[in-house]
């Protein structure tokens, strides 16, 4: 039996209230679209509730990934949050949380549909180095669809200082640190071989479900490197070669 989209926008909305992120009764039952229609549905409850979005994320950028989780595109949620670099959490709040290493762009101009990089490239007002903080709400690997209608693993971002676009995002290196010690590098063109081929595809994938990119709201781009967790007592620090620093720490 086929279920429609608001009657799953309900139930998850319901199972939400009750700390259910991923319920299991519809564990393999969910197609993509179904599961953005139940993420942007809920959304669009939590704005109602108060809560304000403010851009989107692109996920699943690497093609290693989307190879391993079966997917042949990248994946969209929505930012409602962001805090600036610095930020500190108190220990026990966030759900088994991580941070991913990315460049989060702010839009100057409105963009929709099919676009260019040159195109993408010319809508770009700011450019921030950012920490993603994700949460694992849910079977996440085995679930994807799930996943999706959560809202993609999405807590909030943590921004640096904003800066110009530099002319080659693909050679700009994120090099990762730890409580001090250095865990990995990774570089721009680990993101679709460059992070601007998210706005490109975002733009285009935002028009199949009647929506656009608006001025003023900013894309987090999608990872240099792999997801790492956060435990207490961390502290973070991403440096992005010619934009400057990005960190946030958890409480012990």
């Amino acid at each position: 039996m086929t279920i429609d989209n608001d009657s799953l926008i309900e139930a998850f909305w319901q199972a939400r209230q009750q700390g259910i992120y991923f319920p299991p009764a519809y564990n393999d039952k969910l197609t993509v679209d179904q599961a953005y229609a139940v993420q942007l549905g809920l959304i669009e409850r939590r704005r109602a509730a108060g809560e304000r979005q403010i851009g989107w994320k692109v996920g699943l950028t690497a093609p290693a990934i989307q190879q391993q989780f079966g997917f042949h595109e990248p994946v969209f949620g929505c930012v409602l949050d962001s805090k600036p670099s610095g930020h500190v959490f108190a220990a026990g709040e966030l759900i088994a949380p991580g941070f991913e290493n990315e460049l989060c762009m702010r839009l100057r101009v409105d963009l929709s549909g099919t676009i260019g990089l040159d195109e993408a490239r010319a809508a770009i007002d700011v450019v921030y180095p950012a920490l993603e903080i994700i949460e694992t709400r849910g079977p996440f690997t085995e679930q994807i669809a799930l996943a999706l209608a959560d809202n993609a693993q999405q807590k909030t971002v943590i921004l640096g200082a904003p800066m110009p676009l530099p002319a080659d995002l693909a050679t700009i290196e994120a090099r990762v640190c730890i409580n001090g010690q250095h865990v990995v590098t990774g570089t721009g063109d680990a993101v679709l071989g460059n992070p601007l081929h998210s706005i490109v595809w975002l733009a285009s994938k935002l028009a199949a479900f009647g929506r656009g990119l608006k001025a003023g709201e900013i894309v987090m781009t999608g990872s240099f490197t792999r997801q790492f967790p956060i435990t207490p007592g961390d502290r973070i620090e991403t440096v992005f070669s010619g934009l400057g620093a990005v960190g946030t720490a958890m409480s012990a």
